[in-house]
């Protein structure tokens, strides 16, 4: 059908901030029909803010959407829930003007004692349509759940603050140029992370006492959001895999006197030059074929329905992951033949390139002892012409002790002894 009027897309500065009656009537001014319905129909086309509701901004796949609305709690008896949602219905409660409809519920298991935040998302585009989506995330709130785990983690919070006190140290003693270290910057990321991390440790452990005792007083029936904890817990996550990464160039620094290491290191100085040209003639040919492959497959290929993802399976495809067959049913011939091309471009010929860059410019082993070893001499080795000073500030050493030997002796004597 033709829709004689346009839709504008949803953003957090244009969404309706009113309270209305219910089949969003504005300043209705009749009370008596109000009488006809409960409670919570009244309560569903009344406007709330995130604050009163306890929530906070949902990020879909679409939009993301504030933590205000117009709410229905799902509460009372079965029969009533039914009656209500047919009621709601009735009285368009999701009409035109709906951007999106979240519904959120806690689950708890007692046996292991563990919460799930789910929460499902239904999307109206703007250019017609309905997206859904849905989220679980388990959480357990056991901090932790063996002795071994327990002294692992008092060992690990002991070096944190072990080399905390030696980075202040080197901080107060270097000042600014304690930031132009590299290994200080991974040092003060691992540090950061284990710190943030404790203290989030320590605010959900508080965080899972609350919920236990209201879940206590209320026996399980009242709503318990944790969408604030989850967001929380994704940020744990993160930075537990910020504290590995920082962890594992770190133990680079442990094995730098490995001779294959120092081989491979001496290796990319070498070809710094050549690995930046590469690096720059790639982007260009891989964004050649992004294009490319967005615009042709972008509503046949779901993997194509955006740049990003486009991005992703490009890159896939290069690691040997991929589906001919979705390039096949897209479209006969150009679908085999742009992938033809992108391997053979990407995955040979460049590969190719950089295999005879490196190669031509790769310092064999002889070499790099030889530059070793002309550093070490610089360091620790000085040239024949600098002997004579070296004898000179010798023996004007030993002149010295001897001069002070002589006036001891002398002091020695007048003092009778």
């Amino acid at each position: 059908r033709i829709i004689s009027t346009c839709i504008n897309d949803y953003s957090l500065f244009n969404e309706e901030k009113d309270s209305f009656q219910p089949g969003w009537i504005l300043n209705q001014t009749s009370i008596e029909e109000d009488e006809d319905y409960s409670s919570s129909i009244l309560k569903a086309f009344t406007y709330q803010s995130s604050k009163e509701l306890d929530t906070y901004a949902y990020v879909g796949d679409h939009g993301t959407y504030s933590g205000d609305g117009y709410v229905y709690e799902f509460r009372g008896r079965l029969s009533d829930i039914k009656s209500n949602l047919s009621l709601l219905h009735q009285l368009q409660w999701i009409d035109a003007n709906t951007r999106a409809v979240i519904i959120q519920l806690t689950l708890y298991n007692p046996n292991v004692a563990l919460f799930t935040s789910v929460t499902f998302l239904l999307e109206f585009l703007s250019a017609s349509g309905v997206h859904s989506s849905a989220r679980f995330e388990p959480l357990n709130f056991y901090v932790f759940t063996s002795l071994t785990q327990l002294i692992c983690t008092i060992i690990y919070i002991c070096f944190v603050i072990y080399f905390l006190i030696i980075e202040i140290k080197l901080l107060i003693k270097l000042k600014l140029k304690y930031f132009y270290e590299f290994w200080s910057i991974i040092q003060t990321g691992i540090i950061s992370c284990s710190i943030t991390s404790i203290i989030i440790y320590i605010w959900r452990f508080k965080e899972y006492n609350r919920l236990s005792s209201l879940f206590l007083e209320t026996n399980g029936y009242t709503y318990v959001n944790l969408q604030m904890i989850a967001y929380v817990d994704d940020v744990l996550t993160s930075l537990l895999g910020f504290c590995c990464f920082f962890g594992t160039i770190k133990f680079i620094k442990f094995i730098r006197f490995n001779k294959s290491l120092r081989i491979f290191v001496q290796t990319l100085k070498y070809v710094t030059k050549e690995l930046i040209s590469f690096s720059l003639m790639f982007s260009i040919v891989f964004m050649a074929f992004l294009a490319l492959f967005y615009l042709l497959f972008n509503s046949s290929i779901a993997s194509c329905s955006s740049l990003l993802s486009t991005a992703q399976m490009l890159f896939e495809t290069t690691l040997m992951s991929f589906d001919v067959t979705d390039f096949t049913g897209a479209d006969p011939f150009l679908g085999p033949f742009c992938f033809f091309n992108f391997y053979y471009y990407c995955c040979f010929r460049m590969l190719k390139n950089f295999l005879n860059w490196t190669h031509l410019r790769r310092p064999n082993v002889e070499e790099i002892y030889e530059l070793q070893d002309s550093r070490m001499r610089s360091h620790y080795v000085d040239p024949i012409e600098n002997f004579p000073d070296k004898i000179d500030q010798f023996l004007e050493a030993i002149d010295r002790i001897y001069i002070d030997q002589k006036k001891e002796l002398l002091k020695l004597k007048r003092a009778g002894v």
